[in-house]
Formats: structure tokens, C-alpha cells, sequence
């Protein structure tokens, strides 16, 4: 069974955003293939769509390695999203399904449940799952997939802190969702960027110290890729 590229992928860039594989650290096709229970074939595609997104970069007499943005590529992803978001949620007023206003809302109200429960409840994933949600509602598969990029980025070059006041920033999504129910696509742009603006604050540089070796640091144990979603 031939495992797909996107597969492969998938796992590498997830890898590459929470720190198994350090900025700078050499990526070959072998260690890569062994890591993941794939052949080399996946590997090689896998590190190409990783490399057009900005995850790996190719050198010299290295071959494939880890990027290692610099402070103004990063600062220039946050940039972007105040732009993008917002657009994403004017157009997912125009172009929503009922199917993505059942989970969106879904969503605000499990995050509202779990802000008044105070500190201690995990918000950050949700409040991802949130903002994916609604970049899919927009209809738009370049943009959607832009902005999913955008997220794994941002993950990858800063740490984010809890907000100060989570309920209110579960009100705010949930203000975004009835300004996206009602087709409302200028109030739904507008709320969606005062919401990313309010967040920007909470971005802080992640200080990935050198690895002077010049391997790969992997830091958790070998995986291999699911498999379940190839499967014919």
C-alpha cells in the first residue's frame, strides 16, 4: 500500500512545528522514511510541499534542512493574519453552510462553558479549532488553505499565552458567528479583525536555542505515519 505524500507531510510539518525537529536541522529522506514506517518516495514529495510552504529550505552540500525565519518573516506572518482573518470571515458570511454554523456555534459554546470554569482548562486548542472552522466556512480553498498555513506558522515561530479575560474572547467568537449566521459580511470582517488585533499581545517569540551538531534533534520516539486514511 502506497502511503500519500499529504500523509507524510502532514506528520513532518507537525513534527516541525512543536519542536522535534530543531531550526536548522538536516532532514534526509532515509531518517525520515525509517521515522515514519514510509518509503522514500513520500518522504522526498513531502519535503518539496514543505519546502514551496516555507518549513524546509535546501542547501548546499547539506540537502533538505529545517528553515530558521528570521524575527521579520515572523512578525510579517502576524501581519498577514490581521488581513487575511478578517477577509476569511467576510466571506464565510457570503458563502457558510449550516453544517459550519452547527460547529461554529458548537464551539463558542463549549469555549464559553470551559472561560467561566477559570484557569486550568485547555482553550487553546479549541480557540484553533475555532479559527479553522471558520476559515472553511469561507468557501474558499486557496484561502483556507492560506490561512491554515498561516496558523501551523505561527504556531511554529511563537508561544501564545492564555488571554487575560477568555470569556471575553469566546463572546467575541461567538459575536463573529451571529455576524457570519446573518450574512453580514462587513460586520463579520469587522469583529474578526478587532478579535486578532486584541490576540496579537499574546504572541511572544519562541528562543529555540543552536544546535551545535548540525543532526536532527528528535525528541520524542519514532512514529509511524497513520496509515488509515490511505487506505482504498
Amino acid at each position: 500500500m502506497r502511503i500519500p505524500a499529504h500523509s507524510v507531510c502532514t506528520a513532518i510539518r507537525d513534527d516541525i512545528v512543536i519542536g522535534v525537529f530543531a531550526r536548522g536541522s538536516r532532514l534526509t529522506e532515509e531518517q525520515l522514511a525509517r521515522r515514519y514506517g514510509v518509503s522514500r518516495v513520500p518522504v522526498r514529495e513531502a519535503l518539496r510541499t514543505l519546502e514551496s510552504e516555507g518549513f524546509v529550505t535546501t542547501r548546499r552540500h547539506a540537502g533538505a534542512c529545517v528553515a530558521e525565519p528570521t524575527e521579520q518573516e515572523a512578525a510579517d506572518l502576524l501581519e498577514m493574519r490581521t488581513l487575511l482573518e478578517p477577509l476569511g470571515a467576510a466571506r464565510a458570511a457570503q458563502r457558510h453552510t449550516e453544517a459550519h454554523l452547527k460547529v461554529l456555534r458548537g464551539l463558542v459554546r463549549l469555549g464559553q462553558e470551559r472561560a467561566r470554569r477559570g484557569p486550568g482548562e485547555d482553550l487553546g486548542s479549541l480557540g484553533g479549532w475555532f479559527h479553522e472552522t471558520l476559515a472553511q466556512a469561507c468557501g474558499s480553498p486557496a484561502l483556507s488553505a492560506l490561512l491554515t498555513q498561516l496558523r501551523h506558522k505561527i504556531a511554529w515561530m511563537y508561544v501564545a499565552e492564555e488571554p487575560a479575560r477568555p470569556v471575553e474572547a469566546w463572546a467575541e467568537r461567538g459575536a463573529i458567528v451571529d455576524a457570519v449566521a446573518r450574512g453580514d459580511a462587513e460586520r463579520a470582517r469587522a469583529l474578526t479583525a478587532r478579535h486578532v488585533e486584541r490576540s496579537l499581545s499574546a504572541y511572544r517569540l519562541r528562543r529555540t536555542p543552536g544546535n551545535a551538531g548540525g543532526g536532527t534533534v528528535v525528541r520524542t520516539s519514532q512514529h509511524r505515519v497513520n496509515t488509515a486514511s490511505a487506505r482504498n
